[in-house]
């Protein structure tokens, strides 16, 4: 008879790494939102300290998308030669310890310098965290990586609640801030032995243009980030604008938003192995083109609030789809490709809010949207191009 005693403690030994791996991945993506959406909460505080105009304030949020475009390309360089581990601990440090001085920072000059630096810190995180979550997505025998970026999402909303919270009962920001930045640094030291001392081997040059498949991809990932872009920026507008709810209740429409991307992204990893990546893709393009399609077209709040809900679930899954494909595409070593595609996605997070300004003074938001929707129904069109 078979003596397998031998064989069932190496067994559980090689389970438990990569239990923790994927968890200390998941903690990540939750470091990035959480941070994100903290500092969101201090943008009025940081107007006040400087005393700058809406103008000056937007220049001024530029430097943190600046920052965080100028540090992506790099990022493959640098966790191939010092590991994911060695790169996430320095970037997460970078931007927790930056973000205390966002709250208390009084000349714009500074400020900008700062939200710089926070940009690096973030713009690494995001792209460190997702070449981490491919290798241990292709070690694992299931999807896992729209719970990934599922842990994001939740991160964003655990964020913006704990700023909340703590303000509205009398903490300044500058401790906010502070218990955010703890916090953070706690959750760093948790996930410290599940990040990996690796990262794919250097083959190529240290940054590339995006090309063939990875192009693809990108440009997919561009189009969904500047859907999203557009609900964060102009979802408040369009719902006060032109379905006359009060100023105080244009933010649920990007709550709808949220909650169902969350929802989506949480659950996503099952929809995927069991309806394959293609369809997830096109089906959710589609249906965050219809989305947009309510909102505009049927003239009642209630469902400008379901269109939102539907963009949100339509666009849950495809952003974590495209990230996996980098994993088994060969047009460019994985190295360079993670932060080409990283990029582009956020150039469409960065230039949706001012596109859709853009067409809305020449037209209406309504046709702003509407070409968003036919953006998204390309999406669905080129899908069947990539290997998923």
């Amino acid at each position: 008879m078979p003596d397998y005693s031998n064989s069932l403690p190496q067994q559980s030994a090689d389970f438990t790494p990569a239990k923790r791996e994927q968890a200390a991945t998941r903690l990540m993506f939750f470091i990035a939102g959480f941070a994100t959406a903290a500092w969101a909460a201090l943008v009025p505080f940081a107007k006040l300290n400087t005393g700058v105009n809406d103008g000056t304030l937007g220049l001024l949020l530029l430097c943190l998308g600046g920052g965080a475009l100028i540090a992506m390309p790099l990022t493959g360089a640098l966790t191939t030669r010092f590991g994911c581990r060695a790169v996430l601990i320095v970037s997460v440090l970078i931007f927790s310890l930056i973000m205390p001085l966002l709250a208390v920072i009084p000349d714009s000059g500074w400020l900008a310098l700062a939200l710089l630096a926070f940009g690096v810190g973030i713009g690494i995180t995001d792209c460190a965290m997702n070449v981490q979550a491919i290798i241990v997505e292709k070690a694992s025998p299931k999807p896992i990586m729209s719970g990934f970026h599922g842990f994001y999402s939740v991160g964003g909303i655990a964020g913006a609640g704990a700023m909340s919270g703590m303000m509205l009962l009398g903490l300044s920001p500058l401790s906010a801030t502070l218990i955010i930045a703890l916090l953070v640094l706690v959750m760093l030291l948790i996930s410290i032995s599940g990040l990996l001392n690796y990262a794919n081997p250097a083959e190529g040059p240290a940054f590339a243009l995006p090309r063939g498949a990875v192009l693809l991809l990108g440009a997919i990932c561009f189009a969904v980030f500047l859907a999203e872009g557009a609900v964060l920026d102009w979802s408040a507008v369009f719902l006060t604008e032109y379905r006359q709810l009060p100023d105080s209740a244009g933010g649920l429409g990007f709550a709808c938003f949220a909650a169902t991307m969350t929802l989506g992204r949480l659950t996503g990893d099952r929809i995927v192995a069991r309806f394959g990546s293609y369809p997830v893709v096109v089906v959710g393009a589609v249906v965050a083109a219809g989305g947009l399609a309510l909102t505009i077209f049927v003239p009642h709040w209630l469902f400008s609030l379901g269109g939102y809900a539907l963009i949100g679930i339509g666009c849950a899954n495809i952003v974590p789809i495209m990230f996996s494909a980098i994993g088994r595409q060969t047009s460019m070593p994985q190295v360079v490709a993670v932060p080409a595609i990283s990029t582009l996605g956020y150039m469409g997070v960065l230039a949706g809010p001012a596109s859709i300004g853009f067409v809305a003074h020449y037209s209406s938001l309504p046709v702003a949207f509407m070409l968003v929707a036919l953006l998204l129904l390309v999406v669905a069109l080129v899908a069947r191009r990539v290997r998923m």
